[in-house]
């Protein structure tokens, strides 16, 4: 996958000063300046590499003379023993790469890995994984880029490439109807050409978006599995399906076996169990 330089080469940066700070001390003092040498990415654990890309972007951002010789891809299965790549050149700048290199692949492996198991699970249903907007703050764009990698889909990427009329903004707006009209006069005005979701708690509200139109998508939330097959047989089609709300690796088929064209999970990127893995020395 191409990466965007723009949003990840900032965060590189960033995330390099938090850790560096004025110097790596332990480094500095135990390893003689101009030393060289070699490491290997050992995995710990089962599952779905992802961050190989990034990882290469940060030992460049550390030492464009570093040589990496990968062995395994974003998206391939791994198991522990597996080694991902082999990286040399001075051992201070790959003392220094180590940690970012690690904390990002691990987590970006475990949202892969999570993706993957509940993509397999929803294999022949039609039914898609979506990931969503319960991101860690300043990471949304690598654990986003993980769920691709793991084989889910993306959902809107912020408040800006998409409007997602939710509970809160229809209890404000006065109503759906409301709602999706004041929407719909914003985008004419601004000249936006955006999608449009709406989010419904009931065949009522259904009823009523549905009566309305104007709108890309239906988010059907917090529906039990009954009225979720119910909703889906109403909308027959005319209109984009979203489940949401309490969906679980557990449950995920059940609601995929409603028939909605995709559910959202949060649990992709907020509750994940990182991917273990190690940088180790390569003695000569």
């Amino acid at each position: 996958m191409n990466l965007d330089k723009a949003i990840l080469e900032p965060f590189i940066s960033n995330a390099l000063a938090e850790d560096i700070g004025d110097g790596d001390h332990t480094s500095l003092s135990t390893i003689p300046k101009g030393q060289t040498g070699k490491a290997k990415l050992l995995i710990k654990d089962n599952g779905i590499i992802a961050g190989i890309d990034v990882s290469i972007e940060i030992f460049k951002a550390v030492d464009a003379t570093l040589l990496i010789d990968i062995l395994i891809q974003d998206g391939e299965t791994v198991k522990p023993g597996d080694i991902a790549f082999y990286v040399s050149g001075s051992i201070h700048s790959i003392l220094k790469a180590e940690r970012l290199v690690l904390n990002t692949m691990q987590r970006m492996s475990g949202i892969a890995s999570t993706t993957n198991r509940i993509v397999k699970i929803l294999e022949g249903t039609g039914t898609k994984v979506l990931d969503t907007r319960k991101t860690t703050p300043g990471l949304r764009y690598l654990e986003k880029l993980a769920v691709r990698i793991g084989g889910g889909v993306n959902h809107r990427f912020g408040l800006y490439d998409m409007i997602l009329i939710k509970d809160n903004h229809v209890d404000y707006a006065g109503g759906i109807s409301n709602a999706i009209k004041s929407a719909q006069n914003y985008l004419k005005e601004n000249k936006i050409n955006i999608p449009v979701e709406v989010e419904v708690r009931n065949l009522e509200e259904l009823k009523e978006v549905m009566q309305f139109g104007q709108i890309d998508r239906i988010l059907l939330d917090n529906f039990s599995f009954s009225l979720l097959k119910e909703a889906v047989k109403r909308v027959n089609g005319s209109y984009i399906t979203e489940a949401s709300g309490g969906i679980t690796e557990d449950n995920v088929l059940e609601y995929a076996n409603c028939g909605v064209d995709y559910v959202s999970m949060g649990a992709l990127t907020h509750s994940v169990k990182s991917l273990d893995m190690s940088l180790k020395a390569v003695k000569p």
